[in-house]
């Protein structure tokens, strides 16, 4: 399965990079959010290649999510797809938008791949194993690494979103005392907390499950974890929902080998990227 996550992240990720470097109109959903050529073209190629090798899983994808296209029935396991997480990224014409593909099995985010196709960031997690994969200009995989979360020591590196930081998240991370900042876009987030390349990252904002689970299977699979504010697993299969809609997350913390409780504290804060 993870094989088949990988190429079709590559597939997906190649017409992505046609679409970005040829130029395309930007559509608005009814959330007002964007929608570009990519993110559709990118969401059939994944979809049909799922379909074709796990007819039996269903898929839950965000733009057939948009157009209220929905399994009535989950099951045991399911596929959480984000074509383009990061469209804002993608349109601004930054270069950290990422292709995300996940398993989710019982409420946890088993397997997962988030390729970033702009950069050659590649990622993948399957349980007990996370690695970082190399790309070569042909879309190829050329070489893999296993990777994991490092123990946090002070300063910590928290990286935060780029496009929707809140004030509770910097009221979160001026209370961590003194920390870097690593401003990113996208599910790369994740990874950098798997990669050993951050230590915190806070969501105080809205994120959906599609937006999460691929990086956060990557995360759990290199030993982090990513909680709910009252400490709980984040869960994933979220539906009827008394006060929010199907597949909506609550804020949440990922981290590595890092206890919120017991950050460390100091002064100032040091701020890295945009």
């Amino acid at each position: 399965m993870l094989d088949i996550f990988e190429q079709l992240a590559l597939a997906a990720g190649r017409e992505v990079m046609r679409v970005f470097h040829a130029g395309c109109a930007v559509d608005r959903k009814s959330d007002s959010s964007p929608v570009t050529e990519a993110d559709r073209e990118s969401e059939k190629i994944i979809l049909a290649g799922l379909r074709a090798a796990f007819p039996e899983i269903p898929c839950v994808a965000e733009e057939e999510a948009a157009a209220g296209v929905m399994p009535t029935d989950l099951g045991d396991a399911f596929f959480l797809v984000d074509p383009l997480d990061g469209t804002k990224e993608f349109v601004n014409r930054r270069t950290d938008f990422t292709v995300n593909i996940a398993l989710v099995r019982h409420g946890v985010p088993e397997v997962g791949v988030v390729f970033a196709p702009c950069t050659g960031r590649f990622f993948s997690g399957r349980p007990g194993r996370a690695e970082a994969l190399e790309i070569d200009g042909d879309y190829q995989i050329v070489g893999r690494r296993p990777i994991s979360v490092r123990t946090a020591a002070a300063p910590l590196a928290v990286v935060a979103s780029r496009s929707h930081n809140t004030p509770e998240t910097e009221a979160y991370i001026r209370d961590l005392g003194a920390a870097e900042i690593v401003s990113v876009g996208s599910s790369l987030k994740f990874c950098l907390l798997a990669s050993a390349e951050a230590d915190v990252y806070p969501r105080f904002g809205r994120t959906m499950e599609w937006d999460t689970a691929a990086g956060d299977a990557v995360l759990r699979a290199a030993g982090g974890t990513t909680r709910t504010l009252d400490g709980k697993p984040l869960a994933y299969g979220k539906r009827d929902q008394a006060d929010d809609e199907d597949f909506a997350n609550p804020h949440f913390i990922a981290t590595g080998r890092f206890e919120p409780a017991r950050a460390p504290t100091g002064s100032g804060v040091k701020s890295l990227g945009k």
